[in-house]
C-alpha cells in the first residue's frame, strides 16, 4: 500500500495546488514588489547656461553625447508603465567641476501623479557624468560662394550667378569657426528657363570638403535666409574656321590642315548668338612664318569670341590644329592654242591667236600633285563683251582642282577677232 501513498486523492492534490498559485499571484500584486525598467536614449537638456555664454563664451558636450540611458528603480505597477516621455534628463552647469568640467547628470519625473511619484525610489543614468568643453565664442565673416544642383535644361547654361547677401557672420565656437573653409549657397537649377531669384540651402564645408555640423553656429541671416540671383543663357553649337597665313620657308607650301575639335559649345543671350555660326580665327594668330615641316600647335580660341558670348566649358578652350607644310616644286606645261576653249564668241566673229603656237602654263605644289596634274579641257577664254573687230589682250582661266597646286602666274593670249566673210 505504501508506493501507492502519491498517487490517492489526485484531485485534492490539483486543487490545492492551483489555490496555492492564486495566493501567490495575489500576494505579489497585493505587495506590488520594488522592480527597474532601463529606458534607453533619452535627450540632455542644458540648464543654467547663462554662468558661461554670459561671460562671452560657449560650451559642448564632449564626444557628441545628446543622450543618456535611465535605469528606474520603484515599484512594479508604476515603472513598467515609463518611458521616455516621463523623464527629464539635464545637466545644471552651475554643478560643473571647475578642474574637470564634468557635470553630474540630473532626472526628475513629469507627467506622473504624486502617488505615482513616490512610488520611485532611485535612478540610474549612464552615463552618470557629461563632460563639457568651453571654448571661447568668435565671428566671423565669409563670402558666400555659389554652387548648383541638377542640370540645366537642353538648350540652356547656367550664366552668372550671385548671391544675396554676398557674404555671412557666422558664430560659434572658435573650434568650429576656425575649420569653416569655405560657405557655400546652393541652388536648383533644373526647372530655370530664364533669369530668375532663387531660394539657396547654405551649406558650411571644412578643409577636407565634409559637410560641417551646425548646430553649435548661427548667423545674421536670419528668417530670409539667402537667396541667388541666376542668370540663364542659350547655348548653341558652333564651327570653327582657322586661316592660315601664307610666310612660310621659301620653297614650302601649305597642303592643308585640321583640327580639334571642329566644333564647340557656346553659350550668351538669344540676341548675341543671332547669326552666330562660326567663330573665325585669324591668319595672324597661326605663327608659321619660316616653317618648313608639319605644324602641331594649341591655339586658345577665347579671344576671338564675339562680345556677350562664352564657351559653355571653359576648359574647351585651347584647339589642336596640325598643319601640313610640304617642300614646293614647279611644273610647266605646255599647251597648243588650238585646245583652249572659247566661250561667249559672237556668231559674227572668228577668232585666231597672234603668233602663239603654245601657251606655257607654271604650276607649284608638291611633288606629288604636281606629277599628276592633267589641265586637258581646263583652259579656257572668255570673250563676252567682245563684239568688233579687234586684237585684244584677254586673260586666260584654269580650272585648278587641286588645292595644293597652284599658278605662278596670270598668262594672257593676244586674240584677234575677225569678221565672218562669205567663201
Amino acid at each position: 500500500m505504501t508506493k501507492y501513498k502519491w498517487t490517492q486523492n489526485t484531485g485534492l492534490k490539483i486543487i490545492a495546488f492551483v489555490f496555492a498559485v492564486v495566493l501567490w499571484i495575489l500576494a505579489v500584486n497585493i505587495d506590488d514588489p520594488v522592480s527597474n525598467v532601463t529606458i534607453r536614449n533619452v535627450p540632455v537638456v542644458v540648464v543654467n547656461d547663462e554662468v558661461v555664454t554670459n561671460k562671452g563664451k560657449t560650451y559642448q558636450i564632449l564626444d557628441g553625447i545628446q543622450s543618456v540611458n535611465v535605469t528606474v528603480y520603484g515599484k512594479r505597477s508604476v515603472v513598467s508603465k515609463l518611458d521616455s516621455s516621463n523623464l527629464v534628463v539635464s545637466i545644471d552647469l552651475t554643478k560643473m567641476e571647475v578642474n574637470t568640467f564634468l557635470v553630474p547628470v540630473d532626472v526628475s519625473l513629469q507627467g506622473l501623479s504624486e502617488q505615482e511619484k513616490t512610488a520611485i525610489t532611485e535612478f540610474e543614468t549612464d552615463p552618470k557624468n557629461l563632460q563639457v568643453k568651453i571654448e571661447d565664442r568668435i565671428k566671423k565673416d565669409f563670402p558666400i560662394l555659389v554652387s548648383t544642383t541638377g542640370t540645366a535644361k537642353d538648350g540652356y547654361v547656367v550664366g552668372t550667378m550671385t548671391s544675396n547677401p554676398e557674404k555671412v557672420s557666422i558664430s560659434g565656437p572658435e573650434s568650429q569657426v576656425n575649420i569653416i573653409a569655405r560657405v557655400v549657397a546652393r541652388v536648383d537649377v533644373s526647372k530655370l528657363t530664364k533669369d530668375s531669384v532663387e531660394t539657396a540651402e547654405l551649406r558650411l564645408y571644412d578643409g577636407n570638403g565634409n559637410v560641417m555640423d551646425e548646430s553649435m553656429l548661427s548667423n545674421n541671416l536670419g528668417d530670409e535666409g539667402v537667396s541667388v540671383n541666376v542668370q540663364m543663357l542659350r547655348s548653341k553649337d558652333v564651327k570653327l574656321d582657322f586661316e592660315v597665313s601664307d610666310t612660310l620657308a621659301e620653297g614650302y607650301i601649305c597642303t592643308g590642315w585640321s583640327f580639334e575639335p571642329e566644333r564647340i559649345q557656346v553659350c550668351g543671350t538669344k540676341e548675341a548668338l543671332s547669326g552666330l555660326t562660326e567663330i573665325e580665327i585669324p591668319s595672324d594668330v597661326i605663327a608659321l612664318e619660316g616653317a618648313d615641316s608639319k605644324q602641331d600647335m594649341t591655339v586658345d580660341i577665347s579671344p576671338y569670341l564675339p562680345e556677350g558670348v562664352r564657351l559653355v566649358d571653359d576648359s574647351t578652350n585651347n584647339v589642336l590644329l596640325t598643319v601640313t607644310i610640304e617642300e614646293i616644286g614647279v611644273r610647266t606645261i605646255e599647251l597648243p592654242v588650238e585646245s583652249i576653249r572659247i566661250n561667249n564668241l559672237v556668231d559674227n566673229l572668228k577668232v585666231n591667236f597672234e603668233e602663239n603656237e603654245v601657251l606655257e602654263l607654271r604650276f607649284t605644289g608638291t611633288q606629288e600633285e604636281l606629277d599628276k596634274l592633267d589641265i586637258r579641257n581646263a583652259v579656257s577664254i572668255d570673250l563676252n563683251g567682245y563684239t568688233k573687230e579687234g586684237i585684244y589682250e584677254v586673260e586666260v582661266h584654269i580650272e585648278e582642282a587641286e588645292s595644293a597646286v597652284r599658278l605662278l602666274d596670270k598668262p594672257k593670249l593676244h586674240v584677234v577677232l575677225t569678221e565672218k566673210r562669205d567663201e
